[in-house]
C-alpha cells in the first residue's frame, strides 16, 4: 500500500481473500505474509480477532497460537443466530420466532438436535 489508511472494512476483506486462498488455516504471521503489506503483527491480529467475533472466521489452537480460516455458512448463521440471542432481552421471542419460522420439515431435525443437546448435558 502507498501509505494511504485503508478502511476497517477494506482490511477485513483482504484479510478474508487471504485466508481463503491460503486454503489452509492460517496464523497471523502467515496472513500477514500473504498480505504483502507494510502492517503491523498486531493489526492482523486484531482484525483476525474481529473476524472470529463476528462469526466470519473459525479458530484453532496451535500451540500458544491460533491459526484461522474462513468460517463456513453455517459457523456464520450460527453466529449471528448467537449475537440476536445475546443482545436481545427477550431471548424467549426471538427463539419463538425463529422456532414459529421454521418449515415443516425442520421441526424434526430441531427436535433431535435438542434431544442429543440434553443428552450432551
Amino acid at each position: 500500500m502507498d501509505g494511504a489508511r485503508r478502511a476497517r472494512g477494506d482490511l477485513e476483506r483482504e484479510v478474508l481473500a487471504a485466508l481463503t486462498a491460503a486454503g489452509v488455516p492460517s496464523t497471523p504471521a502467515e496472513v500477514r505474509e500473504r498480505l504483502g503489506a507494510d502492517l503491523a503483527y498486531t493489526t492482523v491480529m486484531t482484525t483476525l480477532a474481529r473476524l472470529h467475533d463476528k462469526g466470519l472466521a473459525a479458530r484453532e489452537r496451535d500451540g500458544r497460537a491460533h491459526r484461522y480460516r474462513v468460517a463456513d455458512a453455517a459457523e456464520v448463521a450460527a453466529a449471528r443466530m448467537r449475537q440476536a440471542l445475546e443482545t436481545s432481552d427477550r431471548r424467549d421471542a426471538v427463539l419463538a420466532r425463529f422456532v414459529g419460522d421454521l418449515a415443516p420439515e425442520d421441526v424434526p431435525v430441531l427436535e433431535r438436535l435438542l434431544r442429543d443437546a440434553e443428552r450432551r448435558g
